[in-house]
């Protein structure tokens, strides 16, 4: 039995999330693991370093997977990729030890969304980028961001199916980038809520407007209600885009997407 890790890149616009759901629902997950199993003649089983919501997007989600099959990495690439829709690919494959696991030795995981800020509405970036048409005070939710950093309980912005045990995440960091017309939320934990990042930028973009002040982040959090937060942002401009393992897995650097997703930090 052979471990392989993974990198996906995935337009979410097709699929109900990640996680395989019940029969006639389309998940990523059981996407690939149906054309994994065709191609390792075995049945197989994929996990994820994490979930993500319908609709929401992701440029290096690692995963793993165990088999008896023995192909070459081309061999693995290739007869993957030549079977899966177009808007999954396998990105790399790596060997690994028993001791990997994509979702459990994840010391960290990152999203970054992605506004379009501008009165015309994108047609190449359909459901790729959210739009926000509006005027925004740009400096004061790039102030804004900054209340997320550090540790915090995020019962206001966690879904109310939310099925995590507890509320309390580790906010690395939070930092919005301006970047032309684009407006990039830069997110790293060690681990989210269900909807805790679109809760976020929900509550970025209602101070963006002006419909309440930075301060008020904090009545939101003290709250402990998700009533308190405002809207939930769509999932268009969500995207995984890396996982944070050991440096001994030495797992493949990927680049954080597109041209108006990989910016300059």
């Amino acid at each position: 039995m052979q471990r392989f890790a993974v990198g996906i890149e995935f337009c979410g616009m097709n699929y109900r999330g990640w996680q395989t759901q019940q029969p006639g629902v389309a998940s990523v997950q059981e996407t690939i693991e149906k054309v994994l199993s065709t191609v390792a003649n075995e049945t197989i089983v994929l996990h994820g370093a994490g979930r993500t919501d319908a609709g929401v997007h992701a440029t290096n989600m690692v995963a793993h997977f165990d088999t008896t099959a023995v192909r070459s990495i081309h061999g693995w690439l290739r007869g993957c990729n030549s079977q899966l829709p177009k808007d999954i690919s396998i990105q790399w494959i790596k060997a690994m030890d028993d001791d990997f696991h994509a979702r459990f030795k994840a010391k960290a995981r990152r999203y970054r969304y992605v506004v379009y800020n501008h009165p015309v509405r994108p047609a190449l970036l359909h459901k790729q980028v959210t739009h926000a048409y509006y005027d925004l005070n740009v400096d004061a939710m790039i102030a804004a961001a900054k209340k997320f950093e550090g540790t915090h309980n995020f019962e206001s912005f966690r879904a109310a199916s939310c099925q995590s045990n507890q509320p309390v995440r580790h906010v690395r960091h939070c930092r919005l980038i301006p970047h032309g017309q684009y407006l990039v939320l830069d997110i790293q934990a060690d681990g989210f809520l269900h909807h805790m990042v679109r809760n976020i930028m929900g509550c970025l973009l209602e101070v963006g407007q002006g419909m309440y002040s930075i301060e008020y982040i904090d009545e939101i959090f003290a709250a402990e209600d998700r009533k308190a937060a405002g809207i939930t942002a769509p999932p268009d401009g969500l995207y995984f885009i890396h996982a944070e393992y050991p440096t001994e897995f030495d797992l493949p650097k990927m680049p954080l997407g597109p041209h108006w997703l990989n910016m300059p930090e």
